[in-house]
């Protein structure tokens, strides 16, 4: 609002000035937490001299990322087109109809780093418009065909198979990286979608490779500068292939589908750093991500907290450090987190990113200490820098809702709630879910994208839901009902279901689009362009977490309509995945729900002995199983589980048990919490091999 440019919002109002203007339009779509965005800001759009060149010449429009998905997507493909890369902020420029004829991300105000200076590149295009119109239309045509084709699928590629997942695992084996985990090379993203299954692969296999994989990734990325290790929580990616220097922004997303991963990686290995790592990244969301007592998930916290900042909150130099601690604490701090004279920040040579440097054992030897004074000088010291840097300027938090997202947040707790036994969490996911029921969701309308601008005091825009948000709160209502037994959560999540299908569903080709049609005529700029995400990017692909919801709800209620849609999703490009490699892991978590049977294991009772099979039946991983608790088993239930156990005469007598359903077929009752662990890791075995 303070900058010089005259912004619009998109909208009618910006494409009927560009008309009537006959003005090229100059799209910025960024994200809060983006730090070049706050670059581009500083340098080139708080530029007087700058915004009268784009004032005079453009109709400029300005896009939050997070807040408009569909327009995102298919602007970055069209940039990725014409440059060959995407990301924020994404600069394109567009016809007065809104199609794209150039573009790129991060344009700096003279020549550097091999790019021309913006201002260069403005006058440039301004110039071509008024003297090459034809060539314009022509590459804006060119642009829109490409964006057209990007991930869009004819019809059924081939079929779902054991061998297409094992070619993601294999993809994903190719690009490990043995000595710092991870796949690939700088700069490092987390993957968290690929971690899952090769977790839940190594479950049913007890392959040791596999094993090593997925335990040495999440103990590097744990212990390396891209974790927060005095609040907790992860940053977005790491620019280096050791996890050392992270982009510092934390994202609600990143760190739900970690939360996953540590959580799943303790049922795997019984590691209890995955334990702690968990609860530590739900302690970071609770201070920083939580709406308090009236529920939800904030979107993200950013890397910087101003334009002249870059990562100086998060980091330390060592004077800085000694500045707060003790000196017995000021050595084992030092030697733990690697705090040097010279640390890892480039533009601030002095700044120390915070990493295990030292296991407490060498120090304690070092310092010839006994291990517990050690830990303890540790905590105190770690408790100590986090009271001092609260004190900092503190990087903003964008406190929007965004309903895909916190569903994502969801699923997570309730998944770390049910295996580390943690009743706080569980409860406020489900008020986080109840709050995003009550406000963002009405069955003839439909799901909003935002459930609230939580500090803005604004009413929140009625922008309508996206594929991602329907699959991932179809599949948030799935994860409440398993955790509570409360009817009216698997309502919710087949009701969702239903409409996501009559909104989304492509019945002649199979899959799901990500936004509803719209009219070309009267659709703004390319947003009347079909695309179905297959990919994962970051958070799961929207049709591969559509089928999962469907597999899920036809394991309740045996409605082959829910599975037959779920095969023609998954089939929609299971000739071609492999090209997609670990970027399709969510597809490959889809296909084993589609190709393992459905596991239902229902404990019903209230005593100590119901507890003890609850514990049993969420101790072991295995991503294509379902435990459900009911305190009797008169509460209304889904039509296969009635029909499997409504009537089972074991339900009368009163006593606990619990019932291992697989395939719409029931075992007799268990009643013994150790056989009902070695009955499910059996099983879970069998079905592996």
């Amino acid at each position: 609002m303070h900058q010089p440019i005259h912004w619009f919002e998109w909208g009618e109002e910006a494409f009927a000035a560009a008309k009537s203007g006959n003005k090229p339009i100059l799209l910025d779509i960024g994200a809060v937490w983006c730090h070049w965005c706050h670059v581009m800001d500083r340098e080139s759009y708080e530029d007087p001299e700058l915004a009268a060149i784009v004032n005079e010449h453009f109709v400029a429009v300005k896009v939050d990322r997070d807040e408009r998905p569909d327009i995102d997507a298919r602007y970055q493909a069209a940039v990725s087109a014409i440059s060959g890369q995407g990301g924020w902020p994404l600069t394109g420029f567009l016809t007065p109809d809104g199609r794209p004829f150039f573009g790129g991300t991060y344009f700096p105000p003279d020549d550097r780093y091999g790019r021309r200076s913006f201002k260069k590149v403005l006058l440039a295009l301004a110039q071509a418009y008024r003297e090459k119109p034809d060539e314009i239309l022509e590459q804006a045509a060119s642009v829109t065909s490409a964006i057209a084709q990007a991930e869009t699928f004819a019809g059924r590629s081939g079929t779902v198979s054991a061998r297409a997942v094992d070619a993601l695992i294999n993809s994903a084996r190719k690009m490990f990286d043995p000595q710092n985990g991870g796949f690939g090379h700088a700069p490092k993203f987390p993957h968290p979608a690929a971690l899952d299954l090769l977790a839940d692969h190594y479950a049913r296999s007890g392959d040791k490779e596999i094993e090593s994989m997925v335990v040495t990734t999440l103990e590097r990325m744990a212990e390396g500068g891209m974790y927060d290790h005095l609040a907790g929580g992860f940053h977005r990616y790491s620019v280096d292939e050791r996890w050392a220097v992270p982009h510092f922004e934390k994202m609600s997303y990143d760190n739900s589908e970690l939360l996953k991963n540590y959580v799943h990686a303790y049922q795997a290995t019984n590691n209890e750093f995955f334990s702690f790592i968990a609860r530590d990244v739900i302690r970071w969301m609770n201070d920083w991500l939580t709406a308090g007592p009236s529920g939800g998930f904030y979107a993200s916290q950013d890397a910087d907290y101003s334009l002249d900042d870059d990562g100086d909150y998060f980091t330390w130099t060592k004077a800085e450090a000694e500045a707060v601690l003790s000196a017995d604490e000021a050595a084992v701090a030092g030697m733990y987190f690697g705090i040097k004279e010279v640390g890892e920040m480039h533009h601030n040579p002095a700044k120390n990113v915070l990493h295990v440097d030292a296991k407490v054992g060498d120090i304690a030897s070092r310092l010839k200490m006994a291990e517990p004074e050690v830990e303890g000088l540790l905590e105190s010291a770690e408790s100590k820098m986090l009271a001092a840097r609260l004190k900092r300027p503190t990087p903003f938090v964008d406190k929007t809702i965004y309903a895909g997202w916190n569903a994502l947040c969801v699923s997570a707790y309730l998944e770390a709630a049910k295996v580390l036994s943690l009743n706080a969490v569980r409860s406020f996911a489900l008020l986080s879910l109840d709050r995003q029921l009550a406000e963002a969701w009405q069955s003839e309308r439909g799901l909003l994208h935002v459930i609230a601008y939580s500090d803005l005091g604004a009413k929140p825009r009625a922008i309508p839901g996206v594929l991602d948000d329907y699959a991932f709160s179809a599949i948030a209502c799935l994860d409440a009902y398993e955790a509570t037994g409360e009817f009216r959560y698997f309502e919710f999540a087949k009701a969702m279901t239903d409409l996501m299908i009559a909104k989304f569903f492509d019945p002649v080709s199979g899959g799901f689009f990500d936004t509803e049609q719209q009219d070309e005529a009267s659709a703004l700029g390319v947003l009347a362009t079909r695309r179905k995400p297959f990919q994962d990017s970051p958070t799961p692909a929207g049709n591969s977490a559509a089928a999962i919801a469907l597999l899920r709800l036809h394991a309740y209620t045996g409605e082959a309509g829910y599975r037959d849609k779920a095969e023609e999703t998954l089939e929609a490009i299971a000739g071609v995945v492999e090209q997609y490699g670990i970027f399709a892991a969510t597809w490959g978590i889809a296909a084993q729900h589609y190709l393992q049977p459905h596991t239902q294991v229902v404990v019903v009772g209230t005593d100590e002995l119901a507890g003890a099979l609850y514990a049993a039946a969420v101790a072991s991983l295995d991503l294509n199983k379902a435990v459900i608790k009911y305190e009797s088993i008169e509460e209304k239930l889904p039509p296969a589980l009635a029909e499997s156990i409504g009537n089972l005469p074991e339900l009368k007598l009163g006593k606990s048990l619990a019932v291992v359903c697989s395939g719409f077929t029931c075992q007799p009752p268990i009643y013994d919490a150790e056989r009902l662990g070695q009955f499910l890791r059996a099983a879970k075995t069998a079905a592996g091999n």
